[in-house]
């Protein structure tokens, strides 16, 4: 029996109660928004996480870190150092990406020193094992191999999956007919398009969605339901092909449910400013109130090496709007597989949105935050303003280099800081109130 099937039947296992102690919720809340379904707690029952979470309605915003060796950096170790950054600066969930090297030990290794839920998209393996092992080309791989993956991952106790199983042979006749700019940008929704052209079939993600389930419903994990035909720049954004495929994964939402499945919904992408909002409420109306896990949004195409603030500006906007779930973006998205220094800006920038967001979600405890920072600034307080503040580190860096650690202003306005000089104006009226 799932924990879905528990709590719908109205027990609150001691995995609710836990997971309701970390977020800071009642467990009778958050019981009820898992069974609706509103609610996922990504959590194999191999594991034992040390800081689990829950993603959904009346949350805090959780933030994920992308992780994972490539074939030109296949080293586990760079992906160990990548992980502990992205810890310490307060991601919720990692995702392990890796396309190379040692795939089955990069995985395990993360697993292993990963104390949050851990996440993968197990196309990718049966991908590159399709065109590096078993045969020659991604478009061999066979059914069983996908399948034998995605066990493969869930056998190793990852707590999430991303699965490409919207882009149904309907969606790609629509998205045929429709002339994309950047036709399909994502990996594993390629790598689906590509097989189901080659040998004229249905996605078998798509045919054989009660096998996934089985393997989901036997391992407790969650599927993450992906966008392969999300929008890869503005002018393809919220078309028809993306808005297809989004029927179907509602559809197929309501058959997980029905198995006791947990499922979130992965979103765009690249959306303009001023669809964003629209597109989360269209999400979580195809799809039933299913968490929403964007990617961004990104809402410019023109800012590489500054990804992170284009997805801190979508990110804040989607999440305000409804969205549960931000995927980090780095500086060197577009570019380059991060740097430990990426991840950490990435997480940074994508901790920044969730806040902002969640101030205006009204969710418990974001406005006191920001509260005691203007009581520490008022106070000229700058070891709380430090320890207030969502990177502590670079916050303590800027005032030492400053050059003002001693002082009680700083170097922009010295002697004739605003706050040093109401406060003074307040102390002269007083006197002449006395």
């Amino acid at each position: 029996m799932t924990l879905k099937d528990r709590v719908e039947r109205g027990e609150i296992p001691e995995e609710i109660r836990r997971v309701a102690e970390e977020e800071g919720v009642g467990p009778e809340e958050l019981a009820r928004g898992v069974a609706s379904g509103r609610v996922v707690v990504p959590w194999n029952r191999k594991v034992r996480l040390a800081k689990p979470c829950a993603i959904g309605e009346g949350l805090r915003t959780k933030i994920n870190a992308n992780l994972g060796t490539s074939r030109d950096a296949p080293d586990p170790e760079k992906e160990l150092e990548k992980l502990r950054v992205a810890l310490s600066a307060g991601a919720d969930t990692v995702m392990d990406l890796s396309t190379g090297g040692p795939i089955d030990e990069v995985r395990r290794l993360i697993r292993e020193h990963c104390p949050v839920p851990l996440g993968t998209v197990p196309i990718y393996q049966a991908a590159v094992e399709a065109v590096e092992v078993k045969h020659k080309s991604i478009v061999e791989m066979t059914v069983d191999e996908i399948f034998e993956a995605i066990r493969r991952h869930a056998e190793d106790g990852v707590d999430f999956m991303t699965v490409h199983c919207g882009i149904t042979r309907a969606v790609l006749e629509r998205l045929e007919r429709k002339e994309r700019i950047l036709g399909v940008v994502s990996r594993g929704g390629s790598f689906i398009v590509e097989w189901m052209i080659y040998n004229r079939r249905e996605n078998p993600l798509y045919e054989y969605f009660d096998r996934l389930l089985e393997i989901a419903r036997e391992y407790e994990v969650t599927l993450s339901l992906g966008d392969g035909i999300r929008p890869g720049c503005l002018a393809d954004a919220t078309d028809g092909p993306q808005i297809q495929e989004l029927i179907v994964l509602g559809e197929l939402t309501q058959r997980a449910w029905e198995a006791g499945v947990q499922v979130m919904i992965e979103g765009p992408g690249h959306v303009p400013l001023d669809q964003i909002e629209a597109n989360v409420k269209i999400e979580k109306r195809l799809c039933h109130g299913a968490p929403f896990y964007v990617l961004g949004p990104l809402p410019t195409d023109i800012a590489p090496g500054y990804d992170h603030i284009v997805g801190a500006i979508g990110g804040a906007l989607a999440a305000a709007a409804g969205a549960d779930f931000l995927c980090y973006v780095t500086p060197a998205e577009h570019l380059r597989l991060p740097t430990v220094e990426d991840v950490r800006e990435g997480v940074i920038a994508s901790k920044i949105a969730a806040h902002v967001a969640d101030l205006v979600k009204g969710i418990p405890g974001s406005w006191e935050k920001d509260l005691a920072m203007a009581r520490a600034r008022a106070a000229l307080d700058w070891e709380a303003q430090i320890r207030l503040s969502l990177d502590p580190e670079k916050a303590r860096r800027y005032r030492m280099e400053g050059g003002a650690s001693k002082s009680k202003a700083c170097t922009m306005c010295g002697e004739y800081c605003a706050i040093k000089v109401f406060s003074r104006a307040r102390r002269i009226l007083k006197g002449h109130t006395d």
